[in-house]
């Protein structure tokens, strides 16, 4: 049962937090979004601070450690890529206000948030390691595996963080046609990032 009670008090914090961020929300909204009371979520998370933290590393832990272990597997590099692109921009296609949240949370507190990352285990490294095998051994060109990284988080993450401004200007505020534009994309990013790193 207890498991059972976290876990929904996680879900409502969760929800609550991306909606209203860390100073919008109030343990009263999260014990309310619970169907609780405000003492039993005490209990189990004693502070916002504390519940905050468990909501952000869940956010983190469901996104990074599918895309590390994509990375790090046997398949060849460019398939390791174009699997990399599909998933990330899937999953915040699927949560799309994770992006904005976290870049008005860093906005807000960025030394809170850099630590709760480094906390959980998080390290980007991994990847830059991996992008610098792969120049090191001839297979793309030489540049600073950290604009690649770069360069590639920002073209999955644009157009979902700026859904409003874009199905405004490019698709008639159609929800069909910004889905299929979304869909496509995986292949374009993947196409586009192949083509501007592939070795000649």
């Amino acid at each position: 049962m207890s498991e059972n009670t976290e876990q929904i008090i996680l879900k409502a914090a969760h929800d609550t937090f991306l909606e209203h961020g860390f100073d919008g929300t109030s343990m009263q909204m999260i014990a309310d979004a619970a169907g609780m009371n405000k003492a039993l979520l005490h209990y189990y998370f004693r502070s916002k601070d504390k519940l905050f933290q468990a909501v952000f590393i869940s956010i983190f832990g469901k996104f990074i450690p599918p895309l590390i272990g994509i990375m790090s597997s046997e398949r060849p590099f460019f398939e390791r890529l174009e699997l990399f692109v599909f998933h990330y921009i899937d999953n915040i296609n699927k949560n799309p206000l994770v992006p904005l949240f976290i870049l008005h949370e860093l906005k807000r507190n960025p030394d809170q948030f850099l630590n709760i990352i480094k906390s959980s285990g998080i390290d980007p490294k991994v990847i830059l390691a991996l992008l610098k095998k792969e120049m090191d051994e001839g297979n793309i060109i030489e540049m600073d595996p950290r604009q690649l990284f770069i360069n590639i988080l920002s073209l999955c993450i644009f157009p979902i963080a700026a859904k409003p401004m874009m199905k405004g200007l490019f698709f008639n505020d159609s929800d069909e046609e910004y889905a299929s534009f979304i869909e496509s994309r995986k292949k374009e990013v993947s196409r586009f990032i192949i083509n501007a790193i592939r070795k000649p």
